[in-house]
């Protein structure tokens, strides 16, 4: 019979202030958490390599409207990394207290910054 990490003395697991409290939920709900941080993740290294890369190209457009594009993008994508992180712990301690789940405003806010770069996008190849 196995023990998990909570039950073996002397392991912690990290972060303390995730882990400390309440009790362990079923590992399929937290993978799925683990899972939906890791796409955070995959998406904020896009929005990175994206911008990274319409700094290197030249446009035609002006060439301060591209920066400010390919700034906003690596901003995004520097918050998405931390916003994912926070939502991740937010919602496993959420289930460990058996307490309704956070809501997904930073999605909300990701898609109309995101419409607003294409369109400035646009504005940039056209």
């Amino acid at each position: 019979m196995s023990t998990s990490d909570d039950e073996r003395p002397g392991r912690t697991r990290w972060p303390a202030w995730v882990y400390s409290h309440g009790s362990t939920p079923d590992p399929r709900f937290s993978l799925a958490n683990e899972r939906t941080f890791l796409a955070w993740v995959r998406t904020s290294l896009a929005l990175l390599a994206g911008g990274v890369a319409l700094d290197a190209v030249e446009l035609d457009g002006p060439h301060g409207l591209q920066s400010a594009l390919a700034a906003t993008l690596v901003a995004l994508g520097l918050l998405g990394a931390g916003v994912s992180w926070l939502r991740w712990a937010a919602t496993e301690r959420a289930m460990r207290l058996r307490r309704p789940l956070p809501g997904t405003a930073a999605l909300a806010w990701l898609a109309v910054v995101l419409m607003i770069v294409a369109v400035g996008l646009v504005v940039l190849v056209l």
